[in-house]
């Protein structure tokens, strides 16, 4: 926890910004909202052509994997076990050193490294262009590699990248336009993009534009605004018709043996089982109950894995992550050539001539794998001898009854449960949504068998093992709303809504009551960071914000000599400091990186402790995000700043009237820490004042006082007018006394009202309603 920092959400209302928004022009504002537009644009285009690239790899890398190995076992089946295991170690061994030596934060599937980004913490790495490149590769390879692990966390992981760096004008080393892209580099701005891109990761993953949206809602972001809803929904929009035109460009063979679907993943609409009868609601529940309790034992198993990883394993250096990559990806090849060689053959299913067995081609179902008949082909290595998806599809078809014995599905799932647990948190790009949808549909599938041979023919096999994927997932991500139109959008089937629901939900109370956290907020209790959850816990009601405040303060006066604020810098790590007046008034709050700022720029400095008009001006001509950092760098630190003792320079002034924000977040030390909790958590709060005891009421705020229309009433127009960014040239109305119009690019000294206090930047600049 000591090497993340918070994220600042807050806008400063200091001089700085005041001067900023007094300076801003109407073009400047719709230009600003157009950028912001057009970034999710790029994002969504972008996002779009890595995943019909990633997954045409894949695809391809694939089947010739399985052609190598067929064509070897024509001669011996040892052979061919060592050509398979050889290319998939080979692969992941690859993505894990690329991951390892590279790029660490690129590891697991950057769900929790998002969310915890998007709740207010600064994670070193995350969004860097390596741990792009390292994502999009690696993903490729793990997916490839036969591991049972998916490709679609890491494109949420993807996109947020994407986003961060296209807002930031690039990467440290390689960038593009990072002057105009400066207005982006804010906190703020940058939540916002991060949130769009991760929900176009998943629209690109699983083509489910308005489930990437509700993903972003309910599972990414902490903080939502209504606006924030459109562009999201823009940018999944975007994702979808991208997607949509390169599949149909790879149409046929193209692409190879990519493109031959459609823009469904998994559609299973036509011919699935369409109505459900009352009897049919006992065993769905149970289905609901086995994936709450099943997908609790495998998060609390690979939470224990995952810790031995990091406490044991981490520290012994990345060459051993490689190793356990290695290993792990030979025992899987192990086990998916040689299980399914222990079980029989069965007849190709009636209507099935011309599919059954799979002859050209080694990409698609009824494997012919050890089979000594012409029409037979091995169950079992249509799961395990093939890709995720085409597995998922073979479970999930509709009118495919017969197809899977119930012991095959049993070994199947109990092996796959297995290597799945083992393999996820490994030093690897893996996502966790195929995993647990295969491993879900599984043992639904062995429900829906059971079912048909005991209810008759109107039982679909297919549809039992969509509502089983459903409820492992539901059990092990405890997401409800975004997962269950996910799901949907996969499969195209609106039909199963209610029973989808019914399944979500009773999983998802089933894994809650077990105590066991969810997969991702589990692993996000592994990274150990100062993660605000929803809600707090229980012990809080009884403290208060005393017992939790940071003491003794770093504090400074208004006037400050350079050679002691670099002194106190270095002595702490504090980034926020209170700022207080010769009679010992709080003026408010100043940051580290705003020192640090004006101290390396060294104009501001003065020789006399008093109000100079020159620092004033100087002060003005700053901009807001020139104390902004992007995302991918570290920032300015006290090493960065050049002073020359010999020069009398450390003994010079430094006025932090400017730069103060006088609107501080404060509470009473007897607050309660829930109360504190709930500020933190809503407001994207950096620092929160704790004082001993409030002072004289000046005034009460209610909702009507916010109301726009009173606020015009009860402020003179000048304040309201000064408040206002200057309009556009071409529509500025005269106003007397002023021969060029209303303070025309004049920053106004304002002398504000009760009802005229300053807004905040995204209302002052009307950028929200655009």
């Amino acid at each position: 926890m000591a090497k993340m920092e918070s994220l600042d959400y807050e806008v400063p209302e200091n001089l700085v910004y005041r001067s900023e928004q007094h300076r801003r022009q109407a073009q400047e504002t719709v230009a600003y909202a157009a950028m912001r537009w057009g970034l999710c644009a790029v994002t969504a285009i972008l996002l779009g052509c890595f995943s019909v690239v990633v997954n045409m790899s894949v695809e391809n890398i694939s089947n010739f994997k399985f052609w190598a190995t067929f064509e070897v076992m024509k001669t011996s089946w040892l052979a061919a076990l060592i050509v398979y295991t050889t290319i998939n170690v080979t692969l992941v061994a690859g993505a894990a050193s690329l991951t390892s030596y590279f790029a660490p934060a690129a590891a697991g599937s950057g769900i929790p490294d998002v969310k915890i980004y998007l709740n207010g913490v600064d994670m070193p790495g995350v969004l860097l262009f390596r741990t792009l490149i390292a994502k999009l590769v690696g993903s490729v390879g793990s997916v490839a590699g036969g591991l049972p692990v998916g490709k679609e966390g890491p494109f949420v992981h993807i996109g947020s990248c994407i986003a961060s760096l296209l807002g930031q004008g690039g990467s440290k080393r390689y960038s593009v336009g990072r002057g105009v892209m400066k207005r982006f580099r804010n906190d703020r701005d940058q939540r916002d993009l991060v949130t769009c891109g991760s929900a176009a990761g998943v629209t690109a993953a699983f083509r489910a534009p308005v489930g990437g949206v509700l993903f972003a809602l309910e599972e990414g972001a902490s903080f939502w605004r209504s606006q924030l809803l459109w562009r999201c929904f823009f940018t999944t929009a975007v994702v979808s018709v991208t997607v949509r035109m390169l599949v149909k460009l790879c149409h046929g063979s193209n692409c190879g043996v990519f493109g031959s679907g459609g823009f469904i993943i998994f559609e299973v609409g036509h011919g699935a089982q369409d109505d459900f009868q009352l009897r049919e609601l006992v065993p769905l529940t149970l289905l609901g109950v086995f994936g709450g309790l099943s997908s609790s034992v495998f998060i609390w198993a690979n939470g224990l894995l995952c810790k031995w990883r990091r406490d044991v394993l981490g520290p012994r250096g990345p060459k051993w992550k490689v190793i356990e990559a290695m290993c792990v990806t030979a025992l899987v090849s192990l086990v998916s050539l040689a299980v399914p060689a222990m079980v029989s053959c069965q007849p190709c299913p009636p209507g099935s001539e011309g599919e059954c067995p799979r002859r050209e081609t080694h990409h698609g179902n009824f494997v012919p794998y050890m089979c000594p008949g012409e029409n037979q082909y091995n169950d079992l290595a249509t799961l395990f001898f093939n890709t995720q998806d085409n597995a998922i599809r073979n479970l999930l078809g509709s009118n495919t009854a017969h197809e899977f014995r119930i012991s095959t599905l049993f070994i199947f799932w109990l092996f796959f449960y297995l290597l799945a647990m083992l393999t996820y948190g490994m030093c690897i790009p893996s996502g966790l949504f195929v995993p647990t949808l295969l491993t879900g549909a599984a043992y639904g599938r062995i429900v829906g068998v059971y079912m048909s041979e005991i209810g008759g023919t109107d039982i679909d096999e297919g549809t039992y093992a969509l509502l089983g994927a459903a409820s492992f997932m539901g059990g092990a991500m405890r997401m409800t709303v975004s997962l269950c139109v996910i799901l949907l959008e996969l499969t195209n089937n609106l039909n199963l809504l209610p029973l989808m629901m019914l399944v979500l939900i009773v999983s998802k109370a089933v894994g809650d009551a077990t105590g066991v956290k969810a997969i991702y907020d589990f692993h996000v209790e592994l990274k150990r960071a100062p993660f605000l959850e929803a809600q707090p816990e229980r012990f809080t009601r009884a403290l208060t914000a005393a017992d939790a405040m940071a003491a003794p303060v770093v504090s400074f006066n208004r006037f400050e000599r350079a050679g002691a604020l670099m002194r106190a810098l270095r002595g702490c790590e504090h980034n926020g400091f209170p700022v207080y007046a010769s009679d010992q008034r709080l003026l408010g709050i100043v940051t580290r990186a705003q020192i640090l700022h004006v101290l390396a720029d060294g104009r501001m400095l003065q020789p006399e402790p008093t109000p100079n008009q020159r620092a004033i001006e100087l002060a003005n001509s700053f901009d807001l995000d020139d104390f902004t950092k992007p995302a991918t760098t570290h920032g300015i630190s006290v090493d960065d700043v050049r002073l020359n003792g010999a020069a009398g320079q450390l003994d010079l002034f430094l006025d932090l009237a400017p730069y103060v924000n006088p609107c501080p977040y404060m509470v009473q030390s007897d607050a309660s820490l829930t109360k504190v909790y709930a500020l933190f958590r809503t407001l994207g709060l950096r620092h929160l004042f704790v004082i001993p005891h409030a002072h004289e009421v000046v005034g009460v705020i209610t909702r009507k006082d916010l109301v726009p229309e009173l606020l015009e009433e009860g402020v003179s127009k000048d304040v309201v007018l000064a408040a206002r960014p200057p309009p556009h040239p071409a529509l500025r109305r005269r106003v007397p006394g002023s021969a060029n119009g209303a303070g025309a690019g004049t920053p106004r000294s304002v002398q504000m009202g009760p009802l005229g206090r300053q807004r905040g930047r995204e209302g002052d600049d009307g950028l929200e309603s655009l």
